[in-house]
Protein backbone atom coordinates (compact mmCIF):
# COMPACT_ATOMS: atom_id res chain seq x y z
CA UNK A 1 0.00 0.00 0.00
CA UNK A 2 1.46 3.39 -0.95
CA UNK A 3 2.26 5.85 1.79
CA UNK A 4 0.15 8.95 2.37
CA UNK A 5 2.97 11.12 1.01
CA UNK A 6 3.03 9.39 -2.33
CA UNK A 7 -0.69 9.83 -2.91
CA UNK A 8 -0.78 13.48 -1.76
CA UNK A 9 -1.30 15.52 -4.88
CA UNK A 10 -0.11 19.13 -5.38
CA UNK A 11 -3.73 20.25 -5.29
CA UNK A 12 -4.01 18.83 -1.77
CA UNK A 13 -0.91 20.76 -0.69
CA UNK A 14 -2.42 23.99 -2.02
CA UNK A 15 -5.67 23.32 -0.17
CA UNK A 16 -3.78 22.62 3.06
CA UNK A 17 -1.78 25.84 2.71
CA UNK A 18 -4.97 27.79 2.00
CA UNK A 19 -6.63 26.46 5.18
CA UNK A 20 -3.46 27.04 7.12
CA UNK A 21 -3.25 30.62 5.92
CA UNK A 22 -6.84 31.27 7.06
CA UNK A 23 -6.08 29.96 10.54
CA UNK A 24 -2.80 31.87 10.79
CA UNK A 25 -4.52 35.05 9.67
CA UNK A 26 -7.35 34.64 12.18
CA UNK A 27 -4.89 33.94 15.00
CA UNK A 28 -2.68 36.93 14.15
CA UNK A 29 -5.60 39.29 13.49
CA UNK A 30 -7.04 38.56 16.93
CA UNK A 31 -3.80 39.77 18.52
CA UNK A 32 -2.22 42.29 16.12
CA UNK A 33 -4.96 43.62 13.87
CA UNK A 34 -5.88 42.89 10.28
CA UNK A 35 -3.19 45.04 8.66
CA UNK A 36 -0.28 43.31 10.33
CA UNK A 37 -1.92 39.88 10.25
CA UNK A 38 -1.94 39.65 6.47
CA UNK A 39 1.79 40.34 6.21
CA UNK A 40 2.52 38.01 9.10
CA UNK A 41 0.55 35.16 7.51
CA UNK A 42 2.58 35.54 4.32
CA UNK A 43 5.84 35.44 6.26
CA UNK A 44 4.81 32.31 8.15
CA UNK A 45 3.78 30.57 4.92
CA UNK A 46 7.17 31.40 3.44
CA UNK A 47 8.90 29.81 6.43
CA UNK A 48 6.70 26.72 6.14
CA UNK A 49 7.37 26.46 2.41
CA UNK A 50 11.15 26.83 2.86
CA UNK A 51 11.80 24.86 6.06
CA UNK A 52 8.90 22.47 6.47
CA UNK A 53 8.23 21.23 2.93
CA UNK A 54 8.60 17.67 4.21
CA UNK A 55 5.44 18.03 6.35
CA UNK A 56 2.33 17.26 4.36
CA UNK A 57 -0.62 16.91 6.70
CA UNK A 58 -2.56 19.70 8.35
CA UNK A 59 -2.11 17.92 11.70
CA UNK A 60 1.66 18.25 11.36
CA UNK A 61 1.69 21.73 9.86
CA UNK A 62 -0.79 23.51 12.15
CA UNK A 63 1.29 23.35 15.38
CA UNK A 64 4.42 24.40 13.50
CA UNK A 65 2.54 27.25 11.82
CA UNK A 66 1.03 28.55 15.06
CA UNK A 67 4.35 28.40 16.90
CA UNK A 68 6.07 30.20 14.03
CA UNK A 69 3.26 32.78 14.11
CA UNK A 70 3.83 33.32 17.84
CA UNK A 71 7.53 33.87 17.26
CA UNK A 72 6.84 36.28 14.39
CA UNK A 73 4.30 38.21 16.50
CA UNK A 74 6.84 38.57 19.31
CA UNK A 75 9.35 39.89 16.79
CA UNK A 76 6.78 42.39 15.48
CA UNK A 77 6.05 43.59 19.01
CA UNK A 78 9.75 43.96 19.83
CA UNK A 79 10.22 45.97 16.65
CA UNK A 80 7.23 48.20 17.50
CA UNK A 81 8.65 48.91 20.96
CA UNK A 82 12.12 49.53 19.57
CA UNK A 83 10.77 52.02 17.03
CA UNK A 84 8.35 53.62 19.49
CA UNK A 85 5.35 52.67 17.38
CA UNK A 86 3.38 51.35 20.35
CA UNK A 87 3.01 54.87 21.77
CA UNK A 88 2.84 56.83 18.53
CA UNK A 89 -0.23 58.78 17.47
CA UNK A 90 -1.33 58.48 13.84
CA UNK A 91 -0.52 61.60 11.85
CA UNK A 92 -4.09 62.03 10.66
CA UNK A 93 -5.21 62.37 14.29
CA UNK A 94 -2.68 65.08 15.14
CA UNK A 95 -3.49 68.73 14.63
CA UNK A 96 -0.90 70.00 12.19
CA UNK A 97 0.39 73.55 12.23
CA UNK A 98 0.48 75.57 9.04
CA UNK A 99 3.88 76.93 10.04
CA UNK A 100 2.67 80.47 10.60
CA UNK A 101 2.75 82.22 13.94
CA UNK A 102 -0.44 82.96 15.75
CA UNK A 103 -1.59 86.60 15.66
CA UNK A 104 -0.56 86.97 19.30
CA UNK A 105 2.94 85.63 18.61
CA UNK A 106 3.28 87.88 15.55
CA UNK A 107 2.30 90.89 17.65
CA UNK A 108 4.76 89.92 20.39
CA UNK A 109 7.58 89.53 17.86
CA UNK A 110 6.75 92.87 16.26
CA UNK A 111 6.86 94.59 19.63
CA UNK A 112 10.14 92.84 20.48
CA UNK A 113 11.73 93.98 17.20
CA UNK A 114 10.57 97.55 17.81
CA UNK A 115 11.98 97.51 21.36
CA UNK A 116 15.27 96.13 20.07
CA UNK A 117 15.51 98.70 17.27
CA UNK A 118 14.87 101.57 19.72
CA UNK A 119 17.45 100.16 22.15
CA UNK A 120 20.09 99.76 19.40
CA UNK A 121 19.52 103.36 18.25
CA UNK A 122 20.45 104.53 21.74
CA UNK A 123 23.81 102.73 21.70
CA UNK A 124 27.10 104.33 20.70
CA UNK A 125 28.63 103.97 17.23
CA UNK A 126 31.18 101.33 18.28
CA UNK A 127 28.50 99.14 19.91
CA UNK A 128 26.19 99.40 16.87
CA UNK A 129 29.09 98.51 14.57
CA UNK A 130 30.09 95.52 16.72
CA UNK A 131 26.48 94.26 16.77
CA UNK A 132 26.33 94.61 12.99
CA UNK A 133 29.54 92.61 12.58
CA UNK A 134 28.28 89.92 14.96
CA UNK A 135 25.09 89.60 12.88
CA UNK A 136 27.25 89.26 9.78
CA UNK A 137 29.04 86.34 11.45
CA UNK A 138 32.35 87.98 12.18
CA UNK A 139 34.30 86.64 15.13
CA UNK A 140 36.14 88.54 17.85
CA UNK A 141 39.50 88.14 16.09
CA UNK A 142 38.10 89.71 12.91
CA UNK A 143 36.61 92.58 14.93
CA UNK A 144 39.99 93.10 16.58
CA UNK A 145 41.57 93.61 13.16
CA UNK A 146 38.74 95.82 11.88
CA UNK A 147 38.90 98.06 14.94
CA UNK A 148 42.74 97.99 14.97
CA UNK A 149 42.90 97.00 18.64
CA UNK A 150 46.05 95.42 20.11
CA UNK A 151 44.40 92.90 22.45
CA UNK A 152 41.45 90.61 21.82
CA UNK A 153 40.54 90.97 25.50
CA UNK A 154 39.64 94.59 24.74
CA UNK A 155 37.11 93.34 22.18
CA UNK A 156 35.68 90.91 24.75
CA UNK A 157 35.31 93.75 27.24
CA UNK A 158 33.69 96.10 24.72
CA UNK A 159 31.29 93.32 23.65
CA UNK A 160 30.31 92.66 27.25
CA UNK A 161 29.70 96.36 27.88
CA UNK A 162 27.67 96.72 24.68
CA UNK A 163 25.44 93.77 25.58
CA UNK A 164 25.00 95.19 29.07
CA UNK A 165 24.05 98.63 27.67
CA UNK A 166 21.62 96.98 25.23
CA UNK A 167 19.96 95.01 28.02
CA UNK A 168 19.60 98.15 30.11
CA UNK A 169 18.19 100.05 27.13
CA UNK A 170 15.59 97.29 26.73
CA UNK A 171 14.50 97.74 30.32
CA UNK A 172 16.56 94.97 31.90
CA UNK A 173 14.81 92.11 30.11
CA UNK A 174 15.30 90.57 26.68
CA UNK A 175 11.73 89.35 26.28
CA UNK A 176 9.77 92.35 27.46
CA UNK A 177 8.48 90.64 30.58
CA UNK A 178 9.11 92.07 34.00
CA UNK A 179 12.45 93.75 34.39
CA UNK A 180 14.97 93.03 37.08
CA UNK A 181 13.49 95.86 39.19
CA UNK A 182 10.04 94.23 39.15
CA UNK A 183 8.22 96.68 36.88
CA UNK A 184 6.56 95.84 33.59
CA UNK A 185 8.51 97.17 30.63
CA UNK A 186 6.49 98.99 27.98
Amino acid sequence: MPSRRSILRPVDRQEILKRLRERIFAFAASRLGRDSADDLAQEVLMVIHEKYAHLDSIDDLLPVALQTTRFKMMAVRRKMVRHGEHTSVPADEMPLSDGRLSPLDEFDQKQQRERLARAIEGLGDRCRQMLKWKLEGKGFAEMQQLLAVGSINTIYTWDHRCRKQLLEAMGGSWDGAESAKGRVVQ
